[in-house]
């Protein structure tokens, strides 16, 4: 049995698929992580929720931006729905729609795997955040989205205030302060005020600013961590830090960290996408 994380797919089936096909994936015994970002750009979001969806419970899925926004426009009016791009709509519009929407929401926005002692999640931790804290700020965003009163918080979990993430923040702007950190995250600055317009590689940013997993004086955790959301910063490798956001969808590559290994290793394919004009890295 092999344990496999794999990078933003952002509807990129058909590189999935060669994935698979790459590492033997088995599905009678392998287990697969998606780090988040399933939908959007790459033409075939709505054949990747279906795919996913039936892989069965060795599967393991941690919600990431552009999934959560999906879920927050699925709660607008139809006539808003139909104003979205097409590959999106696809979705919206979809026979099977109630399905895929309810199991995207039953999603994680963390996964913690204490045998294997490593934690995915789609973009970050707050530089103060122990383990068990992260834990409990994604858990109490899961409980909501999960539950009766999920839409309230859809419809009011974007925004970049507060950028940084306190004990004392309650109701929607802790949870919207939560997911900020776990989707959004790529630079803050010591106190976890997080940068939102910063997106390029680590080195570009203004004097300050970390990268998340280097910030001065961040809590030492005891797991190893998987992560996604940062195209510019690509496959990277240190401080226990795995990032596996390759830029698929940009012409990059897609790819998979085997993280049963005794020295975890990447596996990846080229994308033959070319980038798109107007690129936004988000």
């Amino acid at each position: 049995m092999a344990t496999w994380a794999i990078g933003d797919l952002q509807g990129c089936l058909d590189e999935l698929k060669r994935l698979l096909d790459k590492i033997n994936y088995d599905p009678a015994s392998d287990a697969l992580w998606f780090c988040g970002d399933l939908v959007n750009r790459g033409g075939q979001s709505l054949e990747v929720l279906r795919l996913l969806r039936t892989l069965g419970p060795q599967t393991v899925v941690t919600l990431g931006n552009h999934d959560l926004s999906l879920l927050a426009i699925a709660q607008r009016n139809e006539a808003e729905q139909a104003k979205v791009n097409p590959e999106l709509g696809a979705i919206l519009f979809a026979g099977d729609r109630e399905e895929l929407l309810t199991w995207l929401r039953h999603q994680s926005l963390l996964h913690h795997d204490e045998s294997l002692k490593f934690t995915m999640v789609h973009a970050g931790l707050a530089p103060r955040w122990t383990l068990a804290q992260a834990q409990r700020a994604a858990r109490e965003v899961e409980r909501e989205l999960r539950g009766p009163h999920h839409a309230r918080l859809l419809r009011s979990m974007f925004g970049n205030k507060p950028a940084v993430w306190s004990g004392r923040l309650k109701g929607v702007e802790r949870m919207r302060a939560s997911i900020n950190v776990l989707t959004r995250l790529r630079y803050c600055d010591p106190r976890g005020r997080i940068a939102f317009g910063e997106k390029g590689a680590p080195g570009t940013q203004q004097a300050g600013l970390y990268p998340w997993y280097e910030v001065p004086g961040m809590i030492k955790r005891d797991t190893r961590i998987v992560c996604g959301h940062w195209s510019t910063l690509g496959r990277f490798s240190g401080l226990g830090i795995y990032a596996i956001d390759t830029g698929c969808v940009w012409g990059g590559a897609l790819t998979a960290l085997r993280l049963d290994a005794e020295d975890p290793y990447f596996v990846s394919i080229k994308s033959d996408r070319a980038p798109p004009p107007g690129r936004e890295m988000d």
